[in-house]
Formats: structure tokens, sequence, C-alpha cells
């Protein structure tokens, strides 16, 4: 089982002393897997719209007028939303099994480079990042159970 660190940072400890880590510390035998399905469904959303939109933007169901797939935007936009609540709940439950887990740095670091390229969409012709940095999410997300940092202090 794991333990908690000896010597928590401070940002460790306003974490373990609020509502939300003790809520899973309480329930998280029932609560971790249901999250992790919501998460993953979450995630389907998203990618989903973002890989559909993303494929006829480099050309493919030219058939598919793109303001048809324009209306699924709120469908991405809610996986996304979905996902950001899950993955602050995983984080509260167990911050130092993330925060110093590389494949979570990594995973932070896609989504933000995602973020930017949507907000630059409609300015830039690098259509193909934001498919590449989701699928790069799901890999480093799915990865982040392998590369579980030992306690660093």
């Amino acid at each position: 089982m794991f333990t908690e660190p000896l010597n928590p940072e401070p940002w460790e400890l306003w974490i373990r002393a609020s509502a939300l880590h003790h809520f899973i510390s309480a329930y998280g035998q029932w609560l971790w897997p249901a999250l992790q399905s919501i998460h993953y469904l979450g995630f389907s959303l998203l990618l989903g719209t973002v890989g559909l939109f993303d494929l006829r933007v480099l050309g493919m169901a030219r058939q598919i007028a793109p303001a048809k797939l324009h209306r699924l935007i709120p469908f991405g936009t809610a996986g996304f939303f979905v996902n950001l609540t899950t993955g602050v709940i995983f984080f509260f439950g167990f911050p130092e099994q993330y925060f110093y887990n590389p494949s979570f740095q990594l995973l932070v670091t896609f989504v933000m480079i995602a973020g930017v390229n949507a907000a630059l969409f409609y300015v830039t012709p690098a259509y193909g990042t934001s498919l590449s940095c989701w699928i790069a999410v799901l890999v480093c997300g799915r990865l982040i159970t392998f590369f579980r940092p030992p306690v660093l202090h």
C-alpha cells in the first residue's frame, strides 16, 4: 500500500488537508474506478471530436462539410472539461504520484500545446498538431501508471 511522504512539500500539505483529498481517501475504493470510467468517456468525446475535425481539415472525408463537423465542438469541449474535472480529482487523491511523474508532466505539456493550437487554429496552418498532441496525451495518460515515482522526499 502507498504511504505518504515523511516530509511533504507545503503544497502537498495544503492538498492533503483539503476536503476533496479526505473524500477521495474515504471513498476511493469505488470512487476511483468510477472516475476513471468517466475520464475515459470524456476523452473519447474529446478525441473523437478533435480526430474527426482534424482529419477533415487534413483532407479526409471531403464530402462532410466542415460546418457540420463544427457542430460537434461542444461535445469535444464537454469532454475536455469532464477530463479536467476528473483529472483534478485524481491529482488531489495522490498529488505526489502525479506531480513528480514524468509521464504526467509530459501529458500536461501536450495539453497546453494542444490548447495553444486550438486558440491559434484559425490563424495557423498547424492542423496536425492538435491530433498529434491529443494522441500523445492519451499515451502519456496510459503510461502514468508505469512511471509512478517513488516518494521523493
